[in-house]
């Protein structure tokens, strides 16, 4: 089972203690995006910010919790 979310695999639930706030709600889209664009951003640290931000929607696209997301679906 993976987090709907990230990918990340989990063993229940919908997401990953990573894409949830205190409460276990899934974290704002902007929340997430902003993290998920740092953590590539450390992975490819020479790539534009630009060229992250893309590619982080482009998987975003794949993920359940975010495939219908006007940010996503506008790339």
């Amino acid at each position: 089972m993976n987090c709907e979310s990230c990918g990340m695999p989990i063993e229940s639930g919908q997401y990953c203690e990573h894409c949830t706030d205190a409460s276990g709600a899934l974290q704002p889209f902007d929340e997430r995006f902003e993290r998920m664009t740092a953590w590539q951003a450390r992975r490819n640290p020479t790539a534009p910010r630009e060229q992250i931000e893309a590619e982080t929607l482009a998987y975003l696209a794949t993920m359940p919790a975010w495939r219908n997301h006007p940010r996503v679906v506008a790339r």
